[in-house]
Order: structure tokens, then C-alpha cells, then sequence
């Protein structure tokens, strides 16, 4: 029995590997950010020229979801990974050979477009290879491994501007190749290796995907994901200006905001993947959202620095594991249709368009207390979600 067990685990192993590597390969989008100051320099753009770029992410988001779940039915989803990895492997050889501002914005909207194909479809092909119960975990896990990319490329870019090696002229612009490699390991680690779908859903289209909508808890799914995205780029976006409105912070000692959300956002993604499979989703979200209003709570106060730092980290922490839940949970519930479920899920992405611009203008009107007070109304929703959530992961 042990032997059968061992022999069983290994091409679970072997199948698991390449699907972590794409999960790596999916965290390449978050080098937009990073990129975006360092273009903006190179070419002297305007605020207005430069703040172009990232946007165009989220837009693709929501035009390539929904109809890559119709895409998944045709081809299957191995083949739609391999797809996406092929359209992130373009984007990334583009600016080795030109940095020009048009040809930027080709690149990260190729770079859009990919990873919009790849969340669309990675998710639901890990769910085959899944035990239902172990999905949150699972796709926890795969977070934490995609935010190691998002990790390492702001000092890749960092070491290529001001290495003392040669970068072949590149600069900061070394990350692409670098990160182009590892693509190309992808695509040829997962294409060798054999993954047995399941049956493709049934063929559909765009308003046969929307109409899923009309049911109750995918659209609670749907309005979850758009809340979870908007937290995160709205603290992502307004912790350093927080940081500087209250207490005078330089704009390079306010990043620290920033940062501090991210590390606890990557080691909370790397601790929810060993407590969701011992802990029921529902008690844990409901942690994690907890978590999350404290956070709020603390950045309304503000009495001192150190307690907006650690309120960015509550929220760090509390928002690193929401989207797996979630994602887990829609996916779970409609087992029939999981590639238009989960178009639907990642069109929510573009939460991250929709939240920043309401904290703008809240902003605009009554400071930064306003953006906090945004991003909160999502804290709540989501406190009225996890009574939703099964027991079960």
C-alpha cells in the first residue's frame, strides 16, 4: 500500500511542478508597476503619460476573461496555458530590441492580455488535479509562488540600472530577458507533460457566461474578487500617501507603506496554504477579514506611524488569502461550468480600475480618510460574504 501511495504521489509531483512554474511565470504582470517609474524616466513622460501604462492590465482583464472560459471549452486548458505562456514570452522579448513608449505599451498589453488568459485557465486546471477540499490550499499556494516573481523583479531592475556587470546595454531592462527565459522553461516544462482533463464543458458564449451571474453566490463571488482586488491595489496606491499626509514622509521613505503590505501579503499566501487544509474556509476567511478591519480601523485613527505600519500589515496579511477562498469556492459550487466561472471571476479583477478611481475622488473630496473609508465599505462586503462560505474547503 505504501508503494501504490508513493508511485501515485510521484506524477502528482511531476504534474505539479510545471503548474507552480506557470503560477511563477504569472506574477511576471506585477513587474508593470516597477517598469512604469523607470519608462517614465528613460522618456521623460508626463504623470499622465506614465500612469497609461499599468492601467492597461486591468483593462484587458475584462475584454479576455470571459471569452477565454469559451476558449478553455474548445481547446482545453493545458493548451490555453500554453497559449497564454506564449503571448507573456512575446511581451517580454519586445522591449529587449526597443524602450520606445508605443512599443512599451504593445508590450504590457500583451503582457495584460497573457496573464489575463493564464489566470483564466490555471486556475481551473489545478482543479483537476485537485482534491475539491484541498483547491483553497492549493491555489494559496500557487499565490505565495507568483508572488515571488512579483518579489524579485523590482530588484532585478534595480541591479540591471546600477550593475557593475554588463547588462548588453539593457539596464534596467535585463529583468525581460531574465524573466523571458524562465517563460520559455514553462512552456516547454508543462508541454512535456502529460495532464489528463477533464471532459470540456459544454461549448458557450459570452452571454451564456454572463448569464451565470443571475445566479446568487456567483454573483456574491464576483462582487468578493472585485472587492479583494480593489483592497489591494487601493492599499497598494494609497499607503504611502497615507504615510506622507499624517506624518510628513518623503515620497521614497513612504514606499515603506508598500512594501510592508506586500511581505505580509507573500507570507501570509505561504502560511493560508498550510492552514487552509487544516482549517475550514470559513473560519479562516472570517479571520482574514477580521484582520483586514482592524487594519482599517488603524489607518482611520493613525495615532502614530508605527500603528499605520502594522494596520498595512493586518490588511496585508487578512487580503493574501481572500482570493483563493473565493475563487476556490465559485468553482466548488458550480462544478459543471468552471471555465465560465472562473472568465467570470477574473473579469472581477478589474476591481482594481474601479476601486482606486472611487478612493480618488473620495480622496479629492474629504483626504485620504475618504480612500480609507472606500476601501472599508469592501472590508464589509466581505464580512456579509463569509456568511456564505461553506464549512468545507
Amino acid at each position: 500500500m505504501a508503494q501504490s501511495t508513493t508511485m501515485e504521489r510521484k506524477p502528482f509531483l511531476m504534474q505539479m511542478i510545471p503548474v507552480m512554474l506557470c503560477f511563477f511565470a504569472m506574477g511576471f504582470v506585477d513587474l508593470v508597476g516597477s517598469a512604469t517609474n523607470f519608462v517614465k524616466a528613460d522618456l521623460n513622460l508626463s504623470s499622465a503619460q506614465a500612469g497609461f501604462i499599468p492601467s492597461l492590465v486591468f483593462f484587458w482583464f475584462l475584454i479576455f476573461a470571459v471569452p477565454t472560459g469559451m476558449l478553455m471549452n474548445k481547446i482545453g486548458r493545458k493548451k490555453t496555458v500554453l497559449f497564454s505562456l506564449a503571448l507573456t514570452l512575446v511581451s517580454l522579448i519586445i522591449p529587449v530590441f526597443d524602450s520606445g513608449y508605443y512599443t512599451m505599451l504593445v508590450a504590457f498589453s500583451l503582457l495584460g492580455i497573457g496573464n489575463a488568459v493564464m489566470q483564466t485557465s490555471l486556475n481551473p486546471l489545478v482543479s483537476g488535479l485537485i482534491n475539491p477540499a484541498r483547491l483553497a490550499s492549493t491555489l494559496t499556494f500557487g499565490q505565495f509562488v507568483k508572488a515571488l516573481a512579483s518579489l524579485l523583479a523590482p530588484y532585478l531592475m534595480a541591479w540591471g540600472a546600477a550593475a557593475a556587470l554588463p547588462t548588453f546595454g539593457l539596464g534596467w531592462r535585463v529583468l525581460f530577458p531574465i524573466f523571458g527565459a524562465v517563460c520559455l522553461l514553462s512552456i516547454a516544462a508543462l508541454g512535456a507533460t502529460p495532464i489528463t482533463e477533464e471532459k470540456p464543458d459544454k461549448v458557450t458564449g459570452v452571454k451564456e457566461c454572463l448569464v451565470l451571474l443571475r445566479i446568487p453566490f456567483v454573483l456574491l463571488c464576483f462582487l468578493g474578487i472585485m472587492c479583494h482586488v480593489g483592497i489591494d491595489v487601493g492599499t497598494n496606491t494609497f499607503a504611502p500617501q497615507i504615510l506622507a499626509e499624517k506624518f510628513g514622509l518623503s515620497v521614497e521613505d513612504a514606499v515603506i507603506g508598500t512594501q510592508i503590505y506586500f511581505y505580509f501579503r507573500t507570507g501570509g499566501c505561504l502560511l493560508g496554504s498550510f492552514i487552509l487544509a487544516k482549517m475550514s474556509a470559513k473560519s479562516f476567511f472570517a479571520f482574514s477579514v477580521f484582520c483586514m478591519l482592524a487594519g482599517m480601523v488603524g489607518l482611520f485613527v493613525a495615532p502614530s506611524q508605527f500603528v499605520v505600519l502594522a494596520a498595512i500589515a493586518c490588511i496585508g496579511f487578512g487580503n493574501s488569502n481572500i482570493f483563493s477562498v473565493i475563487f476556490a469556492q465559485a468553482l466548488n459550487r458550480q462544478p459543471n461550468e468552471k471555465n465560465e466561472v472562473s472568465g467570470l471571476m477574473i473579469m472581477g479583477l478589474f476591481g482594481g480600475t474601479v476601486f482606486p478611481l472611487c478612493m480618488g475622488f473620495a480622496q479629492d473630496a474629504v483626504g485620504v480618510a475618504g480612500a480609507v473609508a472606500v476601501m472599508t465599505i469592501g472590508v464589509i462586503y466581505l464580512a456579509f460574504y463569509t456568511l456564505k462560505i461553506k464549512s468545507a474547503n
